[in-house]
C-alpha cells in the first residue's frame, strides 16, 4: 500500500497575483519561454496577451463574454489537443467575477430561486470542474489573477477595529493555495515575492519574473533533486554565480532610463555608503528592489531628479 516517498517529474501549476499595471501577463510570458517549448496564451484582456508577440513567438486565442468556467475549460483542452507545452490564462479572475463567471451565474441563479444557498449549490460544481480542469492539466500551466485590497475585523482592547491585511486574488478564497507556486507582483519595478513555494527556489527572494526564472522551474520540475540551497550536506557545495543577477542588470537599465548613467561613480558612491557594501554587486535583491522602486518614481520627473542629483553632488563635495 505504502512506498518511499519521491518527488516525481511534474508540471508547473504557477499563479501571478498582482493589480492592474503589475507586469501580469509580461511576467507569464516571459517565465513560459523559460520554461520552453510552444506556448499558447488564454487571453481575456481584450487582446492584451498579443501585445508582446514581438518578444517571441506564441499562440493566442481570445475569450469573448460570457466568460463561464465551461467556455474556459473548453479553450483549455483545445491547447492541450493542440499540444502546446505551456498554457497561459490571463486572466482566470474573470471567471469568477466576469461577466458570465460564476459571481454572475450565482446571481441569476439566486434572483430566479429566490434562494442564495440553493443557487451557490448549483454553480459551485461549475467552478469546482474549471479548478479540475486546471490543476489536471496536461501541459505546465501559468494563470494570472488581479488582487483587491482585503481588510478584517479585528477586537483590539475591547475596541472593533477594521485592519487591511493585504491583498486577495479576484476569485475564490483559497483558490492560490491549489498551486504549486504563487507570486505576488508589485507596481512598482514590477518586483515579485513568492506567497508560496513549494519548490524552495523563491523563499525570501524579491525579483523580476524572466526567462531565467522560467529555465529554473524548468530545471527543478524536470529532476529528482532538491534546489541548490536546500541540497543535503553530501551534495557538493554550489559554487556563487559570476554573472550578474537579472536584477542588477535590470537596474543598469533604469540608471540608463532615468539618465543616471553620467552619474554612476556618484550612485555606486551614495549606494554602496547607503548599504553599507564594497560595490554595487553585492546588493543584496532587497536592496536591489528598493533602488528599483525609487529610481521608477524619479523617472519623468524632473523636479525629483534634479533633487536626487542634487544629493549625489553633495556626498561629493562630503567625501
Amino acid at each position: 500500500m505504502f512506498r518511499r516517498a519521491q518527488r516525481r517529474k511534474a508540471k508547473l501549476r504557477l499563479a501571478l497575483m498582482g493589480p492592474a499595471g503589475s507586469g501580469k501577463t509580461f511576467s507569464a510570458l516571459m517565465i513560459a519561454k523559460g520554461l520552453g517549448g510552444r506556448v499558447a496564451i488564454i487571453d481575456t484582456e481584450r487582446g492584451s496577451g498579443e501585445l508582446y508577440s514581438h518578444l517571441y513567438e506564441y499562440d493566442a486565442t481570445q475569450l469573448e463574454p460570457p466568460f463561464s468556467p465551461s467556455k474556459y475549460i473548453q479553450a483549455l483542452r483545445a491547447a492541450e489537443q493542440a499540444g502546446y507545452d505551456v498554457i497561459i490564462v490571463d486572466s482566470l479572475s474573470h471567471a469568477w467575477a466576469g461577466p458570465g463567471g460564476v459571481l454572475d451565474l450565482q446571481d441569476k441563479a439566486a434572483k430566479s430561486t429566490r434562494n442564495s444557498f440553493s443557487a451557490w449549490r448549483e454553480v459551485t460544481p461549475l467552478h469546482n470542474e474549471l479548478v479540475d480542469a486546471l490543476l489536471g492539466s496536461t501541459s505546465h500551466l501559468i494563470v494570472t489573477m488581479r488582487t483587491k485590497t482585503s481588510y478584517e475585523v479585528q477586537q483590539d482592547g475591547g475596541k472593533t477595529k477594521v485592519m487591511k491585511v493585504g491583498l486577495a486574488p479576484v476569485q475564490r478564497d483559497g483558490l492560490e493555495y491549489e498551486f504549486t507556486v504563487v507570486l505576488d507582483l508589485s507596481i512598482d519595478g514590477h518586483v515579485a515575492t513568492a506567497t508560496k513555494d513549494r519548490t524552495g527556489l523563491f523563499d525570501g527572494q524579491y525579483f523580476c519574473p524572466s526567462e531565467e526564472i522560467g529555465n529554473r522551474l524548468s530545471k527543478w520540475l524536470n529532476s529528482g533533486e532538491l534546489p541548490e540551497d536546500r541540497a543535503v550536506a553530501t551534495q557538493p557545495k554550489p559554487q556563487p554565480e559570476k554573472p550578474r543577477s537579472f536584477l542588477h542588470e535590470h537596474l543598469h537599465k533604469m540608471l540608463e532610463a532615468v539618465g543616471l548613467l553620467g552619474y554612476l561613480d556618484l550612485y555606486s558612491l551614495y549606494v554602496c555608503t547607503r548599504y553599507d557594501v564594497p560595490s554595487m554587486d553585492q546588493l543584496a535583491q532587497k536592496q536591489l528592489a528598493e533602488q528599483l522602486t525609487m529610481l521608477r518614481q524619479i523617472k519623468d520627473k524632473k523636479t525629483k531628479f534634479n533633487q536626487f542629483v542634487d544629493i549625489l553632488n553633495q556626498q561629493r563635495i562630503a567625501a
